[in-house]
């Protein structure tokens, strides 16, 4: 059974899908006027092995993400500057460049982690009809009202708008959202479309004016376009919970009169030294950068696997070394057991496969998934092919492709060291063989001696 924490009723539920066999899963995408740190992408790691592990449990997904290439205000909410058109004055782009740029940056980082792609990757821009189209059925149901600065979701008509984030509304302050928009009704009331704005670089014809869609209206059109009404998962951000998934809600009951998701699942941050990674502090780091250091950006997956999506990391470069470690010596391992002989036995497989399969369904417990892995490789009691069979099986939800792992060769320079040092173990000159030994080590190769003569692999 698999169970998932759901922000919806604030508990762990074991997870039903509506339709037997299959799952929509529909995650927030990446806002596109900026690089995608790997703060950003540790939550993408997280929903990709979702998705890896419900398709190794037997289910078919079909997984949606958005791209957002409009709409987004530096406040998330109603009030700022538009990010794209932020990231076009930044760099002297239009927004079209600017999202292709971008959009393009946050691929190559989902490649460089192994991510894989969603099945359907929308921009927001592709999909203005489909969201002219749902704002102007909340406007039927009499859930929006007109203002000065566009149409407005009256979040009134709506009486559970602050269960979804347990929001004290009283509290609330409307600071400069009311400057702007003094006809709004309540302050945290929502732009399902803005007009007025002949500035604003983007814009298209609506029945309310020339203008451009809310951020939050994407999401719900979006999600709903390509999954249904009624949809299995959606996630994202801790950060999106107050206010984007709660509009989210509020629109849906608007438009629908029901939920859309049936689970919620929201993840904590990657922090870098305890400080959360941003942009406006200066302190984010691009999977590129890793990749640039020398580090295998596999190496990140791992380290972000070591955590629980809603517990969060705490990046150090100390940590992703020692990530980088327990790859190595994972690889290495695959390597060692790849063409091993030995018995097969169906019974050993299937209990460590449904010992994995409870971790990892236990609210995805994967970092417990890796610590069976490791243990299971060290039962002597398992034979090598079984092992590597094991092995090859948790890959396909840990993503590490440990079955494309190839043995390095060495070069002339280390085999001839090696041939010389073996030579000096056999004329016992144990000091001299030794610094041998930590020249190759220097050389990035690592020897181990043997019954049938040494064996070097790659440190």
């Amino acid at each position: 059974m698999i169970k998932f924490y759901n922000t919806l009723t604030r508990k762990i539920q074991d997870f039903k899908p509506i339709k037997k066999g299959l799952v929509g899963i529909y995650s927030c995408g990446p806002t596109v006027y900026w690089n995608q740190h790997i703060g950003h992408m540790y939550c993408y790691v997280q929903w990709d092995v979702l998705v890896r592990f419900l398709k190794y449990s037997g289910y078919k997904t079909k997984w949606v993400m958005n791209i957002t290439d409009v709409g987004h205000m530096t406040s998330d909410q109603d009030f700022g500057e538009d990010k794209m058109e932020k990231g076009a004055k930044r760099e002297g782009l239009t927004v079209w460049q600017i999202a292709e740029k971008y959009t393009q940056q946050f691929l190559n980082s989902l490649d460089l982690l192994n991510i894989n792609r969603p099945n359907i990757l929308c921009r927001a821009t592709d999909h203005i009809q489909e969201q002219i189209d749902l704002a102007k059925k909340i406007e039927k149901n009499s859930f929006a009202y007109l203002t000065k600065t566009g149409l407005v979701f009256d979040t009134s008509k709506f009486p559970g708008y602050a269960s979804f984030a347990k929001l004290n509304l009283k509290k609330q302050v409307s600071g400069s959202r009311v400057e702007i928009d003094p006809e709004k009704k309540k302050p945290w009331d929502f732009l399902l479309w803005v007009t007025n704005q002949p500035d604003h670089i983007m814009l298209w014809d609506s029945p309310w004016g020339k203008g451009y869609p809310g951020w939050h209206i994407e999401c719900t059109a979006m999600s709903v376009k390509y999954l249904g009404k009624r949809f299995d998962i959606h996630t994202g951000g801790k950060e999106h919970i107050p206010v984007h998934h709660t509009n989210e809600i509020a629109q849906s009951y608007g438009a629908f009169g029901k939920q859309t998701a049936n689970y919620w699942l929201h993840n904590e941050w990657l922090t870098l030294e305890g400080e959360k990674m941003s942009k406006s502090l200066g302190n984010n780091v691009l999977i590129t950068d890793l990749v640039s250091k020398g580090f295998n950006p596999l190496s990140l997956r791992y380290l972000i696997l070591t955590s629980n999506y809603r517990q969060g990391i705490n990046f150090t470069w100390k940590g992703l070394e020692a990530s980088e470690t327990a790859l190595k010596n994972l690889y290495g391992k695959a390597l060692e057991l790849k063409n091993a002989k030995g018995k097969l036995r169906k019974a050993v497989i299937d209990k460590y496969r449904q010992s994995f399969k409870k971790a990892v369904g236990n609210d995805l417990n994967i970092s417990q998934a890796l610590g069976l892995t490791w243990k299971m490789l060290k039962n002597k009691e398992l034979s090598d092919k079984e092992k590597y069979r094991l092995l090859a099986d948790f890959d396909k939800v840990f993503g590490f492709n440990l079955k494309e792992v190839r043995a390095e060769t060495a070069s002339k320079q280390v085999l001839d060291l090696i041939e010389k040092r073996e030579a000096l173990r056999k004329g016992r000159q144990w000091q001299s063989a030794d610094r041998i030994r930590k020249k190759i080590e220097n050389l990035g190769w690592q020897v181990e001696d043997t019954e049938i003569g040494p064996k070097h692999k790659k440190i």
